[in-house]
C-alpha cells in the first residue's frame, strides 16, 4: 500500500500542459518497458522494433504518421522499470508496450492509470492484471486462468488429488498458482505450495524440493518465470526426483524458453525427460510465414537469440494494435494534448524533477479505439475481450471442452521411461512414515491396546489393518502412536478430531463412523457391522415345561406337524363312522385330514413376531426397548469414550443426569447386580461387539429390543487421503475372501464358534425339551382317546360276529378264517356307525321271542 501511494503522489506532480495541434501529426511516440536481457526481452526487443519498422514502412496503416519508438530496460526491477515509464511518460508517449513482467505490471499500471495513457502487455499474465482496478491496462497474451483451467482439468483426468506448486514469490506467481488453487478446489484437489524467493540460488531450490519430498504428492506444477524454470528442473533431476512416479507439469515458461533456444542446446537437456508443458495457443497465418523468412535474416544479423518464441509473435501484433487504434485515433481527434494536472501545483518545487509529467487528454479515446482493434495478426485474429481485458484470438474460436472420464488423450511417455499414469503420491517414506493414532484401551482390550511388556499395538482391530495394508500394491511406511492414558478408555472424537489437526496421519481402532466424525475425516469401508443395543437383567423362560406360546425351532416345528398330522388321523377314526365329512373316497379323505389337522394352526389373529422380537419373549425384564427405556427415569449406563452419550444427550434428549459412565465389563456386572433401586443402573447402552465379548460368559443378562443404530468401525484417514480408498478396496477384498471372518474368530471364537454353528438351533428358538408339557398332554389325550374308540368298536365287533354265528350256526376254525376276520374287523369298522346300529336292531327283530 505504501509504494501504491507514492506511485500516485509522484502522479499528482504533473503541472504543465502540452501543446494543442490541430492537423496529423507525423510523429507519434510510443514507449516500451521490458528487460532486454532476458528469455522474452530478447525476443520482444527484436519484434517490437522489425514491427515499428514494418509500420513505418507502410504508409498507408497511419496515414503518413511515423511511430516514435522509446523502450526502456526494467532489468527484471519493479523500482527501475517504474522509472522507466516515468521517463516514457515524460517524453510524450502515448501508449506504453510492456512490460512482460506481472509485478512491473501492477506498478505501471498505476502510473498509466492516473496519466490516461494505454498500457499494453505482450507478457504479463497474473490474472488480477485483470481487475477493474487497471481501467487503462490491456494484454495481447492470455491470462494465467485460462491455462490454470487447463491445468486443473487435466489433473483431474488423471485423478490425481493433491499437487505441490512451485512458484515464485511475487505477484506472477502467487495469483497464478492462486487461481490453480481455486480451480483445484472446485474439483476436490488440494494444493501444497512452495514459495521460492525472487532470484533463488541452487540451494534455495534444492533445499525446498527436498523438503517438499516429505509432503506426499509427487505431482509438481513449476509456474515460473523462462529464466529459472530450467534451473528448477535441472536440480530436482539431481535429486532423483524425475524418476518413476513422479509428475512434472510446466506452464507456458518452458516453451517460451525451449523456442529460445538452437537444437545443440536443446539435445543437452535431457533432464526435461517426461516433463509435460503448455504452449500459448497461436493460429497459423500466411502473414505469420511471411514474417517468420524476415526473422530469420534479422537473427542472421546478430540477434541475441536462435529462434521465435510466441511472446516475441504476441509483441509484433501488440505494436500492430497500437498503429491502428492510433490510426483511429487520428481519424475522429487529430488532436494529441497534454494538461498538467491542477492537484499537485503545489509540488513543483519537488527535487525529484517529475513536474513534466502530463496527462494525456485523448487516452481514454485511444483506449477505447484499441478494445475495438480486429485484425489479423502473426497470432491470428487478433480482437481483446471486453469483459477480461485479455487478448481474444483463436483460443476462443476453438470449443471449450472439460476433459471427462472417456476422453482420451495422447500417449504420455512419464518421467523414467513409463507409459503407464503415475500415482503421483507418496503416501510416506521411510524418512517420515505416516503417524497412526491408535487407542490406547483399558478394557475390551481384545479390540486394541497397547501391550504393557512390548509395548506394541495389539488386538483384533490391528490384525484386520495388518491384513488390509498387505493388499495395497505399494509399501506404506508408518508407525503406531497411542492415544490415552490406559487407565481408562480415551475420547474417539477427539482421536477424530488429531487426524483432522494433522497430529496424525490416520487412525485404526474400533472407531465408528458416526455422523459427527465424517465431518473431519475421511473413513475407509467398515471393517465390521455395529450398532447400539440395550443390556438389561433378565430372567430365562427358555426351559420352561409350560412355555407354550413361545418361538420353534426347526425340530420344534417338525414335531409339532407330526403331532397335528397324528391327532388328525385319531379325529378320522373318530369322525370317520359318525361324520359324513369324513366319508368318500379314500383320496378324499386323505385331503380331509390333512385340512383338518394344519388348518389349527392359522386359527389366530396374532402376527408373527421378529427374530429379535421371538428373543424378547424368552426374556422376563421390566424394559422393553429403547422407547420404554426413554420413558422411564432410570439411570442407563454407557462405556467411557464411546459415542453412545452423545447420541443418548443429543439425538434422544436423554438428560445427562441419568447416564453413568463405566470403565470396564466388572463394572457393567456391578452396576446391572444392584439395579436402580440400589444406586446402579436398569440397563447399558452400547456397541454390538462389545456387547456380545460381555455376554459371552453372562447368564443373568442378555439384549433387550431391536439394534436401534447401524453402523460399523472403519479406519480414520485426513481428508482426500489417496490411502483411505485403497484400504476400502482392501478392506472388501478381506470380506470378500473370508480372512475378515478369519480374524474376527481367532480373537473371538476361540474354538467355541464352530460348536456353535454345529448345534443346528438358534439361540433365540424355544426346543423341544421346553415342550414336553404340552406334547405329554396331547400325547395322552390322543392315546386315551384311540383306547376308547379301539375298546368300543372291537366289543361291536365281537357283538356283530356273534349274531353273524348264531344266525348261521357255522364256525370257522381255520387260518384262512382268523385272516378273512381281520378283514371283516376293518370292513366293520369303514362302516357308518348308523348302519351297525341298524344291523343289530334287525338282528334283535329277526329272533323269535323267548319264552
Amino acid at each position: 500500500m505504501g509504494v501504491r501511494m507514492l506511485v500516485l503522489v509522484l502522479i499528482s506532480i504533473s503541472s504543465l500542459s502540452g501543446s494543442v495541434d490541430c492537423k496529423r501529426p507525423s510523429v507519434v511516440n510510443i514507449g516500451a518497458v521490458f528487460t532486454y536481457n532476458s528469455t522474452i526481452g530478447r525476443v520482444a526487443k527484436v519484434a517490437i522494433e522489425a514491427a515499428v519498422r514494418d509500420i513505418n514502412a507502410n504508409s498507408s496503416v497511419l496515414g503518413g504518421t511515423k511511430l516514435n519508438l522509446i523502450m526502456e530496460d526494467s532489468h527484471c526491477s519493479v523500482f527501475i522499470g517504474s522509472i522507466g515509464a516515468f521517463r516514457l511518460l515524460n517524453q510524450g508517449a502515448v501508449a506504453i508496450i510492456g512490460p512482460q513482467s506481472s509485478a512491473i505490471a501492477h506498478m505501471i499500471s498505476f502510473v498509466s492509470s492516473g496519466l490516461q495513457v494505454p498500457l499494453v502487455s505482450f507478457a504479463a499474465t497474473d490474472p488480477t492484471l485483470s481487475s477493474l482496478q487497471f481501467p487503462f491496462f490491456l494484454r495481447s497474451t492470455l491470462s494465467d486462468s485460462y491455462q490454470m483451467t487447463a491445468i486443473a482439468d487435466l489433473i483431474c483426468f488423471y485423478q490425481w488429488r493433491q499437487v505441490i506448486a512451485v512458484y515464485m514469490d511475487d505477484d506472477y506467481g502467487r495469483n497464478g498458482i492462486s487461481f490453480l488453487d481455486d480451480e483445484l478446489a472446485k474439483k476436490m484437489s488440494k494444493v501444497y505450495k512452495i514459495a521460492l524467493p525472487v532470484g533463488a540460488t541452487q540451494r534455495n531450490i534444492s533445499d525446498l524440493l527436498g523438503k517438499s519430498k516429505m509432503l506426499g504428492p509427487r505431482v509438481y506444477v513449476i509456474h515460473v518465470n523462462p529464466g529459472s524454470g530450467l534451473k528448477i528442473l535441472s536440480t530436482a533431476y539431481d535429486l532423483h526426483m524425475m524418476t518413476d512416479g513422479y509428475v512434472w507439469l510446466a506452464t507456458d515458461w518452458l516453451f517460451a524458453t525451449l523456442d529460445s533456444l538452437d537444437s545443440s542446446e536443446c539435445r543437452s537437456l535431457s533432464f526435461l525427460q517426461g516433463v509435460i508443458g503448455l504452449r500459448q495457443h497461436t493460429q497459423p497465418s500466411d502473414k505469420k510465414n511471411d514474417f517468420l523468412s524476415g526473422w530469420k535474416k534479422i537473427l542472421r544479423e546478430g540477434a541475441a537469440t536462435s529462434e521465435l518464441n510466441v511472446y516475441g509473435l504476441y509483441a509484433y501484433d501488440t505494436v500492430w494494435t497500437v498503429a491502428y487504434a492510433l490510426n483511429a485515433f487520428f481519424s475522429e481527434s487529430n488532436n494529441i494534448s497534454f494538461s498538467s494536472n491542477e492537484h499537485i501545483q503545489d509540488m513543483q518545487r519537488s527535487t525529484l524533477q517529475l513536474g513534466n509529467l502530463r496527462v494525456f487528454d485523448g487516452g481514454k479515446l485511444l483506449f477505447n479505439k484499441l478494445l475495438e482493434t480486429k485484425f489479423t495478426g502473426l497470432t491470428g485474429p487478433v480482437q481483446f475481450d471486453l469483459s477480461d481485458r485479455n487478448l481474444m484470438n483463436a483460443f476462443y474460436a476453438m470449443p471449450q471442452n472439460n476433459f471427462s472420464d472417456t476422453q482420451q488423450l495422447g500417449s504420455v511417455t512419464w518421467p523414467g521411461g513409463k507409459k503407464e499414469k503415475p500415482r503421483g503420491w507418496e503416501i510416506a517414506i521411510r524418512e517420515k512414515p505416516l503417524k497412526i493414532g491408535v487407542p490406547k484401551r483399558a478394557s475390551y482390550v481384545e479390540f486394541v491396546t497397547e501391550m504393557k511388556d512390548t509395548h506394541k499395538m495389539e488386538g483384533y482391530c490391528i490384525d484386520v489393518f495388518y491384513a488390509a495394508q498387505k493388499l495395497i500394491p505399494y509399501e506404506v511406511a508408518f508407525e503406531f502412536v497411542p492415544f490415552g492414558d490406559g487407565r481408562s478408555n480415551p475420547n474417539y472424537y477427539e482421536l477424530v478430531k488429531k487426524v483432522e489437526e494433522n497430529v496424525f496421519d490416520a487412525a485404526v481402532g474400533d472407531i465408528a463412523i458416526v455422523t459427527n466424525r465424517t465431518k473431519l475425516v475421511d473413513f475407509t469401508q467398515p471393517y465390521i457391522a455395529t450398532g447400539l443395543v440395550i443390556v438389561a437383567p433378565v430372567k430365562s423362560t427358555k426351559f420352561s415345561a409350560w412355555v407354550f406360546l413361545k418361538p420353534f425351532s426347526l425340530q420344534m416345528w417338525c414335531v409339532t406337524g407330526a403331532f397335528f398330522f397324528l391327532i388328525g388321523f385319531v379325529i378320522w377314526l373318530l369322525e370317520h363312522r359318525i361324520n359324513n365329512d369324513f366319508r368318500g373316497p379314500p383320496r378324499q379323505q386323505l385331503i380331509t385330514i390333512f385340512l383338518f389337522s394344519f388348518s389349527t394352526l392359522f386359527k389366530t389373529n396374532q402376527e408373527t413376531l421378529s427374530t429379535l422380537g421371538r428373543f424378547v419373549m424368552m426374556l422376563s425384564s421390566p424394559i422393553t426397548g429403547i422407547d420404554s427405556l426413554i420413558a422411564s427415569s432410570m439411570r442407563i449406563g454407557f462405556q467411557v469414550g464411546s459415542f453412545a452419550e452423545s447420541y443418548l444427550t443429543e439425538s434422544l434428549n436423554i438428560h445427562q443426569s441419568r447416564l453413568v459412565s463405566l470403565k470396564n465389563p466388572e463394572e457393567y456386572e456391578r452396576q446391572l447386580q444392584l439395579g436402580p433401586e440400589n444406586g446402579g443402573v436398569a440397563a447399558i447402552v452400547d456397541e454390538l461387539p462389545y456387547v456380545e465379548l460381555f455376554l459371552a460368559n453372562q447368564s443373568d443378562f442378555g439384549i433387550i429390543g431391536d439394534m436401534f443404530t447401524k453402523n460399523g468401525w472403519g479406519f480414520a484417514f485426513q481428508r482426500d487421503s489417496p490411502l483411505s480408498v485403497d484400504m476400502s478396496t482392501a478392506i472388501l477384498r478381506l470380506s470378500e475372501n473370508g480372512e475378515l471372518q478369519e480374524i474376527h474368530d481367532r480373537w473371538f471364537c476361540r474354538g467355541s464358534c464352530d460348536k456353535g454353528r454345529n448345534r443346528g438351533s438358534e439361540p433365540n428358538h424355544l426346543h423341544l425339551r421346553s415342550f414336553w408339557g404340552l406334547f405329554l398332554i396331547c400325547g395322552a389325550a390322543t392315546v386315551l382317546a384311540f383306547l376308547v374308540f379301539l375298546l368300543r368298536t372291537v366289543h361291536q365287533f365281537i357283538r356283530y360276529n356273534r349274531k353273524q354265528r348264531a344266525s348261521s350256526l357255522v364256525e370257522q376254525q381255520s387260518s384262512s378264517g382268523r385272516s378273512q376276520a381281520v378283514y371283516s374287523f376293518f370292513d366293520f369298522i369303514d362302516e357308518k356307525e348308523e348302519a351297525i346300529e341298524n344291523m343289530f336292531k334287525q338282528h334283535e327283530r329277526a329272533q323269535p321271542p323267548v319264552r
